[in-house]
C-alpha cells in the first residue's frame, strides 16, 4: 500500500507540470496583457510599461514560467491585483466558509441518497420506483436559481426560519445558523441526480449472479442489500463522491453569492470580474492538485472496502 501511494504521488509530478504549463499558457498568451486591464482606459504607454515591470511580465516567457513554478512550489502567489492582499491569505480565509457548507452537504447527500437508492431498489419496476424516477427527472429540470429564490422567499423571508443571508466569525453560529438554508437548498438540488446515479449502481449489483446465490442460500433481502449489494456498490459511490468534492468548492458560487458567504466560489467570481489573475491561477492549481489527491484517496478507500482489490 505504501509503495503504491508513493508511486502515485510521484506520478502526479509530471501531471502537475502539465497543468502549470497549460495555466501559464492560457493566462499569458490567451488572456491578453494584464497591464492594459489594470491601467484602465485613461492610461499612457509609460504607465503600462511601469505596470508590466511591477508584475514581472516584461520578462521572457521562460523566466515568467520559472517564477510561476516557484510560486506553486512555495505556495506564494504574490498579492491580489484588486485588493493588494496576499493570495495565499485570500484562499486560506475563503476555504473555511466553503468547507462549512460542503462537508455537511457531502455527508448528508451521500447518506440520504444511498438510503433512498436502497429503498427504491426494493420496489424496482413498480409504480413506486417509477414515481421516484419521474420526481427526480422533474426536480433535475428546475434551475437552482428557482430553488434559491423560492427557499429564500418562503423559508427565510416569509416564515423567518433562517436568515436571508449573512456570515459571521463564529464557526458554530455559521454552521447552525447561516449555513443551514444553503445546505438545505444544495441538498434538495443534488438529491435527484445522485439518487438516480446510485440507484443504477445498486441495480447493477442486484442483477449479479452472487446475489441470486445469496438468495438461494436463504439470505434475507435486508442482508443482501446492506451487506452484499451495498459493499460492492460502494466503490462507484466513493468514486462519485471523491470526483465531486473539488468541483463543489467552485460549483457553490451561486449559493455563496446569493447568501453573501465569503467562500472560494464567490471569490472566483469576484476575481474573474476584476481580472485578478493571481487569485484565479492559484485556485486553478489548487483544484487540480485536490483532484489528484482525492483520486488517490479514492483508491485507498477502495482497498479498505474490498481487501481483495490489488492496487497497481
Amino acid at each position: 500500500m505504501l509503495a503504491y501511494i508513493i508511486r502515485r504521488l510521484w506520478q502526479t509530478i509530471p501531471t502537475m507540470l502539465g497543468v502549470i504549463v497549460l495555466v501559464f499558457a492560457l493566462f499569458n498568451w490567451v488572456g491578453g496583457d494584464p497591464a492594459y486591464l489594470l491601467a484602465g482606459k485613461m492610461s499612457n504607454p509609460a504607465q503600462i510599461e511601469q505596470i508590466r515591470q511591477q508584475l514581472g511580465i516584461d520578462q521572457p516567457y521562460y523566466v515568467q514560467l520559472w517564477i510561476f513554478i516557484k510560486q506553486v512550489l512555495t505556495f506564494d502567489y504574490g498579492v491580489s491585483w484588486s485588493t493588494g492582499e496576499s493570495v495565499s491569505q485570500v484562499i486560506m480565509t475563503r476555504v473555511g466558509p466553503s468547507l462549512t457548507i460542503i462537508v455537511p452537504l457531502i455527508l448528508l447527500q451521500t447518506i440520504v441518497s444511498v438510503i433512498l437508492a436502497l429503498g427504491v431498489s426494493i420496489f424496482r419496476g413498480t409504480w413506486i420506483d417509477r414515481s421516484f424516477m419521474t420526481f427526480c427527472t422533474v426536480a433535475m429540470s428546475i434551475s437552482i436559481l428557482v430553488y434559491i429564490i423560492m427557499f429564500q422567499y418562503f423559508l427565510a423571508y416569509k416564515l423567518n426560519w433562517f436568515p436571508v443571508q449573512g456570515w459571521g466569525s463564529n464557526f458554530s453560529s455559521n454552521l447552525f445558523h447561516y449555513a443551514l438554508l444553503p445546505i438545505l437548498i444544495m441538498l434538495v438540488v443534488s438529491i435527484a441526480p445522485t439518487l438516480r446515479l446510485y440507484r443504477s449502481f445498486i441495480l447493477d449489483e442486484v442483477g449479479q449472479d452472487y446475489i441470486r446465490t445469496a438468495r438461494a442460500k436463504g439470505a434475507s433481502e435486508t442482508r443482501i442489500l446492506f451487506v452484499h449489494v451495498l459493499r460492492n456498490a460502494a466503490i462507484p459511490i466513493v468514486t462519485d463522491v471523491m470526483a465531486s468534492l473539488p468541483a463543489l468548492l467552485i460549483g457553490a458560487f451561486l449559493i455563496e453569492r446569493f447568501f453573501g458567504i465569503p467562500g472560494i466560489g464567490r471569490e472566483v467570481i469576484l476575481a474573474v470580474e476584476r481580472s485578478d489573475f493571481p487569485v484565479i491561477k492559484a485556485i486553478t492549481i489548487y483544484i487540480a492538485a485536490l483532484t489528484m489527491l482525492f483520486n488517490l484517496l479514492a483508491d485507498v478507500i477502495y482497498k479498505a472496502i474490498d481487501p481483495r482489490l490489488e492496487l497497481k
